[in-house]
């Protein structure tokens, strides 16, 4: 009987090594049921000796069974750590192009009122050298209207 709990553990082992599933409860359970019986079949080194044997089996097969579920999660972790870490990236690039669009808007707008105050500059001098053209023109006028008065009144 005890060789079978041997052949038993050792193909449970096998399966584990080749990544096959093990379902750990069921052999949990086993273990559990069979714990208990005292085997004097010498190949286990004589009577009371698969007691103990079975409780380490026990204590080794729910080991590795938390050691598992610890590994999941620590993957589980792993993998949602890599998706913060991406995230965290996206946001921070996000946050550089938001920035740089409102640069870019301050600088448009900068840029349209510029062109707007040269605008204004450059019909504000059309206009003064319009007037100062009008000026003289209308100084001309004057200076000709004295000269022909001055004529008219003479004769």
């Amino acid at each position: 009987m005890c060789s079978g709990m041997h052949s038993m553990m050792r193909h449970m082992m096998s399966l584990h090594m080749t990544h096959h599933s093990v379902d750990i409860p069921c052999a949990l359970k086993y273990i559990q049921l069979t714990s208990h019986v005292q085997y004097s079949d010498s190949s286990c080194g004589g009577p009371f000796i698969s007691f103990y044997y079975c409780n380490t089996l026990l204590h080794t097969a729910a080991h590795c069974y938390t050691l598992r579920h610890t590994a999941t999660h620590c993957n589980t972790l792993l993998h949602t750590a890599a998706h913060c870490y991406t995230l965290r990236h996206t946001a921070t690039h996000c946050n550089t192009l938001q920035h740089t669009a409102t640069h870019c808007c301050t600088l448009l707008h900068t840029v349209t009122h510029y062109n707007t105050v040269q605008h204004s500059a450059t019909h504000c001098n059309t206009l003064q050298h319009t007037a100062q053209h009008t000026a003289t023109h209308c100084n001309t006028l004057q200076h000709t209207a004295t000269h022909y008065n001055d004529d008219s009144e003479s004769t």
